[in-house]
């Protein structure tokens, strides 16, 4: 800046008085400190500035630059700045920009307890536990009017659900049946050639597909696909706070939202393990067939004798009860998301994770079961 427009008063010791005149615009160019600092190499004995504003003063944005240089100068040097003397709006944008330059303190995470991270951990697993039984209590109850004729929900929408969750699936279902059963064939052979009984083959597939594996891959795969499709879906309009709309125009969003998803689930699962479990045995036979040198004639027929009707039913049953788990666990982490981009997709993940873990506990329940009743 020119000198005229920045002059130095000593008058009062110890105090350096600013007197400020002219336009202080960013056109005019921005202030500098070097006449300032000058000063201050100059007067040792600087303790406090003041300023003294001139009617022919003119700021802008360069003026509160200038401010907040001076401010970090002489707070290195530790020296006193008083702006009172400035306009009342000056001082305000200064004090608002020198609040948004201060470093945030980081101040340490406060260490807790063992006891105390135990008690809260158990609280947050009741409140889970008491989410979880809330909301099957109210798909029951959905169920319940649905059968009564008295539930309400678009039809259209079940029919797009169950198009979505059914058909759209089949390629994925296909491609992953069909290497399972492949890779069943080629684990089989592997023991089975050792004694020459690689008919067997024809067993080990078709049971394994049909009892437990084309069940368990194809749930796998729909909780990765349309479980977690069901809590993004949920969760965004829990953000957007459509699922409040619902409550205000008097419509239950779990039978108008979750009623038709699972509905579509619980229908299609077993349907599609049906159909996994076809291209399981499809896969186990091209291997046996094409590689092993099998007779397709005997191939089949092992395979439709190693399949029993209990068998088949226990699949089904598998299915099933994974359509249940993977459409409650989309819809209760979608329903209870909370309203940001991150709760968005930590309630999409956690949906595919809790689906995973309920499909591979459940298996373990029911093989248990089959195995204590002789099935």
């Amino acid at each position: 800046m020119p000198a005229e427009k920045l002059a130095f008063d000593f008058s009062v010791s110890g105090t350096l008085c600013l007197n400020l005149s002219g336009e202080w615009v960013i056109p005019a160019g921005m202030p500098s400190l070097k006449e300032v600092s000058r000063q201050f190499s100059i007067r040792t004995d600087i303790k406090r500035i003041i300023f003294t504003i001139a009617t022919d003063f003119k700021w802008d944005s360069a003026f509160i630059a200038f401010l907040i240089s001076l401010a970090s100068e002489c707070q290195h040097r530790k020296i006193d700045l008083s702006i009172d003397g400035l306009p009342q709006l000056a001082q305000k944008l200064f004090a608002i920009t020198a609040k948004l330059r201060q470093p945030l303190i980081v101040r340490p995470a406060l260490q807790e307890k063992f006891l105390e991270r135990v008690g809260e951990r158990t609280l947050q697993v009741r409140a889970g536990a008491v989410s979880v039984l809330s909301f099957l209590g109210e798909i029951a109850f959905a169920f319940m009017k649905m059968f009564s004729g008295k539930a309400y929900f678009r039809w259209e929408d079940f029919i797009l659900i169950t198009r979505r969750c059914g058909v759209d699936a089949l390629g994925l279902v296909s491609l992953i049946s069909i290497l399972v059963g492949m890779i069943l064939a080629f684990i089989g052979a592997i023991q089975l050639r050792i004694f020459g009984a690689q008919i067997y083959i024809a067993d080990i597939v078709g049971i394994a597909m049909v009892r437990v594996m084309g069940a368990v891959m194809t749930a796998v795969l729909i909780s990765g696909r349309t479980g977690a499709s069901f809590a993004a879906e949920l969760g965004i309009m829990q953000t957007n706070e459509e699922i409040d709309a619902l409550k205000t125009f008097g419509i239950n969003p779990v039978e108008f939202l979750v009623l038709p998803r699972v509905l579509a689930l619980v229908i299609m699962m077993p349907l599609l393990t049906i159909y996994a479990d076809l291209m399981g045995i499809l896969g186990g036979f091209i291997i046996s067939i094409g590689m092993l040198g099998l007779n397709p004639v005997e191939y089949w027929n092992h395979t439709q004798a190693a399949i029993k009707l209990n068998t088949i039913w226990i699949g089904l049953i598998h299915g099933f009860v994974f359509g249940i788990i993977v459409a409650i666990c989309g819809c209760l982490r979608g329903m209870n998301c909370e309203r940001s981009a991150e709760g968005v997709g930590i309630a999409t993940t956690s949906a595919v994770v809790s689906a995973i873990t309920n499909i591979v506990i459940a298996t373990a329940i029911i093989t248990y079961v089959c195995q204590v009743i002789g099935v």
